[in-house]
């Protein structure tokens, strides 16, 4: 395809509101200095040391909040500053410690150095909180240098000095069930028919920018997430069509529904390019619980089916559906439903556990300015 219509595409995901990607320069507070003082006071001419500690610098933290589904608020917050400690004061005072600075993320939200690309950690629990930037400490007062051999100590510590980093967040969806498949395959018209939500539909490559969650309505009030992302076409894991941008949000999910139209030219094949794909992003995605769906099927008949399903060589659960003529939805539900509930394929068992985020490339993210991550002599002299 063209480059300009890629350009435009990433234009349009400019303008929305779903934000699954900041770069943020966070710089931690310094600690305070030790004081260096020595009592005075009407009745004595010269005291010992009574210098208190400094303050310890302000960290940045980033908790994990349930009210939050993108990271929106963060995209224009491009500079995260805590406050530096106090310093120590006479009558071995110990000075004030710095302001924490805490940035609220979504659940399933991912941590990365971006210089290194290292994982830093991951948020899954709302409430979760981790350290980015631990602020410095605060250096030690006179007082915790006399000793009988230097009685009036005239020196302090100073305080350890300020941490910077630049740190991506990445989102990566929760949800139970993830639509796996190339454009136009027909999963946004599914989940706009088994749930309320409403995605962008159209017959065009790419209609989807961003992912679409859904709540899909099960027998006796039950219900599961499934999630719609971007269309994954050939050569994605290396940044082709919206390449690796997207392919991250099947990571957290439970169970992986592929979606292949039945007027394919070769539906093993595709099976097999698309899995291609999610193995080379991370090969941990391959242990989780697949389902094939074979959509559009509104346009064969019930024999053609049976020749079709003959030819299929792929050994994991396949039904034949058609979202427009809402044919095998039930037995799909079913099959999910199923799927889901099976002792090794828990949602929960998903969130708990540790899963191993592969380093990623520096240069496969997105150039920003560096300039917008330098602090201005403004923001200097504030601190």
């Amino acid at each position: 395809m063209p480059k300009i219509f890629y350009l435009l595409l990433f234009h349009i995901m400019a303008s929305t509101n779903f934000v699954d990607y900041v770069k943020t320069f966070c710089r931690s507070g310094a600690g305070g200095r030790g004081s260096a003082h020595l009592h005075r006071d009407k009745r004595t001419m010269k005291g010992g040391p009574d210098g208190g500690d400094g303050g310890r610098g302000g960290n940045v933290i980033v908790r994990g909040n349930r009210n939050y589904w993108t990271l929106i608020h963060l995209k224009y917050q491009r500079h995260v500053f805590a406050g530096d400690g106090g310093n120590g004061s006479e009558d071995r005072s110990t000075g004030a410690d710095g302001e924490d600075v805490t940035i609220e993320v979504p659940l399933g939200t991912v941590a990365r150095d971006a210089e290194t690309g290292e994982t830093i950690c991951e948020i899954t629990q709302d409430g979760e909180s981790f350290i980015l930037v631990k602020g410095g400490r605060g250096g030690l007062g006179n007082w915790n240098f006399r000793s009988a051999t230097n009685q009036t100590p005239r020196f302090a510590q100073p305080g350890e000095p300020r941490v910077e980093r630049t740190v991506i967040l990445e989102l990566k969806v929760l949800a139970d069930v993830g639509l796996v498949g190339f454009p136009n395959a027909g999963k946004s018209t599914l989940l706009s028919v088994v749930s309320a939500a409403k995605p962008e539909i159209a017959n065009y490559p790419f209609t989807t920018l961003v992912p679409n969650l859904g709540i899909v309505n099960y027998r006796d009030g039950r219900s599961f997430v499934m999630a719609d992302i971007p269309g994954i076409i050939e050569g994605a894991h290396q940044g082709k069509g919206l390449g690796i941008r997207f392919l991250r949000h099947i990571e957290r999910n439970s169970l992986l529904l592929f979606m292949i139209p039945v007027d394919s030219e070769d539906i093993n094949k595709e099976y097999e390019i698309l899995l291609h794909e999610l193995e080379q992003f991370n090969p941990q995605m391959l242990d989780k619980h697949r389902v094939l769906a074979i959509t559009k099927c509104d346009i064969i008949d019930e024999e053609m089916v049976m020749d079709i399903a003959s030819q299929i060589k792929i050994n994991i659960p396949t039904v034949f559906i058609s979202a427009v003529a809402q044919y095998g939805l039930d037995k799909l539900k079913d099959t999910l439903w199923e799927e889901l509930n099976n002792e090794s394929n828990k949602l929960e068992a998903i969130q708990t556990e540790q899963l191993v985020h592969r380093e990623r490339e520096v240069s496969r993210y997105d150039e920003l300015d560096d300039e917008e991550f330098e602090p201005t002599e403004n923001e200097e002299s504030a601190e």
